[in-house]
């Protein structure tokens, strides 16, 4: 079972902290479980996600590979759990623009996972663009990853964490 690192709010804003994962990933191969939380990936909830849904005793979520368009979630998003984005590479940033949909366009309010290829030095980003639940791929602890993503004092352009850009606080 990976290690989850969620987000926790607290007085002084947020820190990152070990969590369960009450959610199964379910495969395309896979039965689905007669109990639990599930996590299916796109092509399975569009055949199956209705029924799920529709049985008010689990949660669902949805993971989304970076090539699959989050718009195709617009409909469900309110009934769903958890948006898992899938990062197949370190390097393909795709998923950063899926989670600022999800908060900005969608106002999801559901947990955003980053799954697969998941690295601390990616904290601060994942942070701004409407992360709040990790899997990493690289062994980080939660104080690793709270270190990480608060790394910059001072961001430059809008997110969808609304923090206050540089020249806003200069105007200050």
């Amino acid at each position: 079972m990976p290690k989850l690192i969620e987000l926790a709010e607290h007085a002084g804003g947020w820190e990152a902290r070990w969590a369960d994962d009450a959610f199964v990933n379910v495969t395309d191969e896979d039965a689905i479980p007669e109990t639990g939380d599930l996590i299916l990936s796109l092509a399975r909830f569009e055949a199956e996600g209705d029924a799920l849904l529709s049985s008010n005793s689990r949660r669902v979520g949805v993971r989304i590979e970076s090539n699959e368009e989050i718009e195709v979630l617009a409909y469900d998003l309110p009934r769903i759990a958890v948006v898992a984005l899938a990062f197949p590479k370190y390097r393909d940033g795709r998923a950063y623009t899926s989670a600022r949909l999800l908060r900005e366009r969608f106002h999801y309010q559901g947990q955003i996972r980053a799954v697969g290829d998941v690295l601390q030095e990616q904290a601060g980003f994942m942070v701004r663009c409407g992360f709040d639940a990790f899997e990493p791929a690289d062994g980080a602890t939660p104080e690793v990853w709270t270190k990480a993503a608060r790394r910059y004092r001072h961001v430059y352009q809008r997110a969808a964490d609304d923090r206050q850009v540089a020249f806003e606080e200069r105007a200050r």
